[in-house]
C-alpha cells in the first residue's frame, strides 16, 4: 500500500443520485434532507443529490430547484452538487443552480463522446461553479482513448475527472491499466466510480487508489442501478483497515444505515452493518450473544464493543473479556 501512503482519499457519496435508479426515482425532499444529514454526521463531505440523469432531467416528481432548496442549510458542512448531462442542461438551469449555491456540477458523457461537453463546461465555469466530469461506460473505449478524452475535458475546464465502470465489468488489472493511463494524462484529480456486478466494486476502488486515483464514489449499502455501487460504508471500513486515512465516522454511518435508512428505503440488500463490523474486527459471530449481553448491561455501543474486544483477544470471547473491553471503553471516554 506504499503508493497510497500519506494520501487521504476523497469519498463522494451518490446515494441520492445513482441510488435514485434503485428506488424508482422516488426520493422526496425530506428523504434528501435526512440522507444528507446522515452523511454529513458520518463525516462525508462530498455529496451528489438530485435526479439520476441530472439537472434538467424530467424523471421523478421533485424539481431540481426543490432538491437544491432542501440542502441549502448544509452547504457550510459539505460540497453538495448534482449530475449534469449536456443534452439536458440549459443556461437558465445553470443560472438557477448558481443562485442556489450549488457546490459542483458533475458533467457526464459516455466515453467516446466527451468532446460534446466543451460548451457546457465553459458555461458552468463562467458561473463560478466547480466542474467535476464523469467518463461513463469507460470499458467501451481503450485506456489510451479514455486518457485522450480526459485531456480534452481538462482543457475545457474540468477540475476532477472520474472514470465510471458503469456496467461493473472491470477486474482489478483493467482498473489499474485504465486509471494509471488517465492519471498520467492529466494534472487534475482522478476519481473512480465502480459498480458491483462482479462483486469487485470495493476491490476495484482500492486498486484505483493504488493506481493514482484520489476520489472514490460510493453509496450507502451500495444503492444504485443494477448490482449497485461500492458501498460507502464498506469503502470507509476497508480504507480504515488498510490504515489509509479517510474523513468519515464509520460508527455514525453504520447507525444511520441501521436506524434511518430503512425507513426511507425498505428492504435494503447487501452487507449489513453488523456483518461489516464482524469482518472489520475479525470477530466470529458465535460470540455475539456474550458481547450483546455486555453491551446491554453497560450501555456501551455494540459496534464499539466488538471492535474493542477483538483487540484484547479474537480467538475466544467470553463475558469476562467483553466486560473488560467495555470498562476500557468507558475509561477512555472519561479521560
Amino acid at each position: 500500500m506504499n503508493s497510497i501512503a500519506g494520501r487521504t482519499p476523497e469519498i463522494l457519496d451518490c446515494t441520492l443520485r445513482d441510488g435514485s435508479h434503485a428506488v424508482g426515482h422516488t426520493f422526496t425532499v425530506e428523504d434528501t434532507r435526512q440522507i444528507v444529514q446522515g452523511l454529513i454526521t458520518g463525516g462525508i463531505r462530498v455529496i451528489e443529490i438530485g435526479k439520476s440523469s441530472g439537472l434538467g432531467s424530467r424523471k421523478g416528481n421533485v424539481s431540481d430547484e426543490e432538491y437544491l432548496d432542501a440542502v441549502k442549510s448544509f452547504h457550510k458542512d459539505a460540497e453538495i452538487g448534482m449530475f449534469c448531462r449536456p443534452e439536458f442542461c440549459t443556461e437558465s438551469l445553470l443560472d438557477m443552480a448558481a443562485e442556489k449555491g450549488i457546490g459542483f456540477l458533475r458533467v457526464g458523457t459516455d466515453a467516446g463522446k466527451a468532446l460534446e461537453s466543451e460548451k457546457v463546461i465553459s458555461l458552468i465555469r463562467k458561473r463560478g461553479i466547480k466542474v467535476r466530469f464523469s467518463l461513463m461506460k469507460a470499458h467501451s473505449v481503450s485506456p489510451e482513448t479514455l486518457a485522450a478524452e480526459a485531456r480534452h475535458v481538462e482543457s475545457y475546464g474540468a477540475q476532477v475527472i472520474t472514470m465510471m465502470d458503469s456496467t461493473g465489468t472491470f477486474v482489478p488489472v483493467q482498473v489499474r491499466e485504465y486509471v494509471s493511463t488517465v492519471v498520467k494524462a492529466v494534472s487534475v484529480p482522478v476519481g473512480f466510480h465502480g459498480h458491483n456486478n462482479l462483486g469487485l466494486a470495493v476491490g476495484n476502488a482500492i486498486t484505483a487508489l493504488e493506481s493514482g486515483a484520489s476520489s472514490l464514489d460510493g453509496s450507502l449499502r451500495g444503492l444504485a442501478r443494477s448490482a449497485g455501487n461500492a458501498p460507502t460504508e464498506l469503502l470507509c471500513a476497508v480504507l480504515g483497515k488498510l490504515q489509509i486515512p479517510v474523513e468519515a465516522d464509520l460508527s455514525s454511518l453504520l447507525h444511520f444505515i441501521d436506524s434511518t435508512l430503512p425507513t426511507i428505503v425498505p428492504g435494503l440488500k447487501g452487507i449489513a452493518p453488523l456483518d461489516l463490523i464482524f469482518g472489520l474486527a475479525g470477530f466470529h459471530s458465535r460470540y455475539l450473544p456474550e458481547v450483546t449481553q455486555v453491551s446491554e448491561e453497560t450501555g456501551v455501543d455494540l459496534y464499539d464493543l466488538i471492535l474493542a474486544v477483538t483487540k484484547l483477544d479474537s480467538s475466544k470471547v467470553d463475558l469476562e473479556l467483553a466486560r473488560k473491553a467495555a470498562e476500557n471503553i468507558r475509561r477512555k471516554k472519561q479521560l
